[in-house]
């Protein structure tokens, strides 16, 4: 059965990408895509019930990313980071909770998790400096994540590093204006973050090792519900690659609308061109299941949390394994169709060049490379036990 919020989202679609245009030109989402996202509730998905959210499947939410995707590969973007920030505060301190969501459900919370700064424990809680890169949607959030490193006495990192990931509301942290100028996701508005001392009570706070298994910290949270019980490194990248999936869709979905009556410069129906149109079919059938291959990972770990039993080290390698697979597998398929659209493709009022950059920059996100994941990986399948460095982003 088709969630509600998706639903609401497929019957909005032509809105999502008549304002795609706009979004780009601002460098941010526009008044009409941020309206469209808080009516059809997307943002909600992952949220608690008790605070008006959904507490939904992870499977329902990715899908609906690749929906808004479809249309606007920015919003999506937006929509896969910024979606996802509910499920984490879920498990922190109901004070916290209480100060986000307590007037507003619709609040919106920005990071990024990338450990650039350091919180020096003080008396109550911690103080923070720092300059953070691409907090997404950053305009139209109100609190935000940021991921630190814990300091000792003199602001240098304790070791064995700990990293935490701090809430701060928008009044203690500066938005760099000038700080998004880039070739593809122009309209997520994924802006530098400054912090310049600020005052962390202890409450706001959590350690990145209790979100990274799942279970411990939703158990520490007292929440029963199964989503929340599934691990930080499953769940943020699922948004993310759910945005490049959905942004490779859009893409096949322009580019067969432009080829259907397209005749090349020596008068060749495309129609008629067997060699793009067997490019087109295998594009289609990659997208497709890279699709698959990603709702399935999720999937299964929710299928593990919801039986009560426990998601192993494997488990999670195998799925991100998986879920980057099926990110450069999209935007490769991606690049085929592109290639076989001619030169009119490179043209701005062509959706398909929008979408092609987009789809790059998208899997320049960290959550996306392979090298020692994929090595990881690969040890983990043979029985081998990954240490130090080799267990991160997992």
């Amino acid at each position: 059965m088709t969630h509600e919020v998706l639903s609401r989202v497929q019957e909005m679609s032509g809105q999502f990408a008549a304002a795609a245009d706009e979004t780009e030109r601002l460098g941010k989402l526009s008044d009409e895509s941020v309206k469209l996202l808080r009516q059809t509730g997307v943002m909600r998905m992952l949220l608690p019930t008790e605070y008006g959210g959904y507490a939904a499947h992870p499977r329902d939410y990715a899908e609906t990313v690749m929906e808004v995707a479809k249309n606007c590969g920015s919003t999506g973007w937006v929509t896969g980071v910024v979606g996802a920030h509910p499920w984490e505060m879920a498990l922190m301190d109901r004070r916290l909770q209480d100060e986000v969501w307590g007037e507003n459900p619709d609040t919106w919370i920005a990071s990024p998790y990338a450990v650039m700064g350091v919180a020096t424990a003080v008396d109550g809680g911690f103080k923070l400096s720092g300059r953070w890169s691409f907090s997404s949607g950053t305009d139209h959030c109100e609190w935000i994540f940021l991921g630190a490193l814990l300091g000792d006495a003199t602001g240098a990192p304790v070791m064995p590093p700990t990293v935490m990931h701090v809430v701060l509301p928008r009044k203690d942290y500066t938005i760099v204006d000038d700080s998004w100028d880039v070739i593809g996701l122009q309209g997520t508005g994924s802006k530098d973050i400054i912090v310049d001392g600020a005052f962390i009570p202890a409450y706001r706070t959590i350690e990145m090792d209790a979100v990274a298994a799942g279970e411990l910290a939703a158990e520490r949270a007292g929440r029963t519900e199964t989503v929340y019980k599934l691990p930080f490194w499953s769940m943020f990248p699922l948004g993310i690659t759910a945005a490049v999936i959905g942004i490779a869709e859009g893409a096949l979905a322009a580019h067969l609308d432009y080829q259907r009556d397209r005749v090349t410069a020596m008068g060749t129906l495309i129609k008629d061109d067997p060699i793009v149109l067997s490019a087109i079919s295998e594009a289609a059938a990659d997208i497709a299941a890279s699709r698959t291959q990603l709702l399935d990972g999720i999937s299964r770990l929710y299928d593990l949390a919801d039986a009560g039993k426990p998601i192993s080290f494997e488990d999670r390698s195998i799925v991100r394994r998986n879920q980057i697979r099926c990110a450069w597998r999209a935007v490769e398929a991606v690049d085929q169709i592109f290639a076989r659209s001619g030169g009119n493709a490179a043209r701005r009022h062509n959706v398909m060049q929008r979408f092609w950059r987009d789809a790059h920059v998208g899997l320049q996100h960290a959550i996306h490379t392979p090298g020692s994941l994929y090595h990881s990986t690969a040890l983990t399948t043979m029985g081998i036990e990954p240490e130090g460095p080799l267990r991160m982003m997992i």
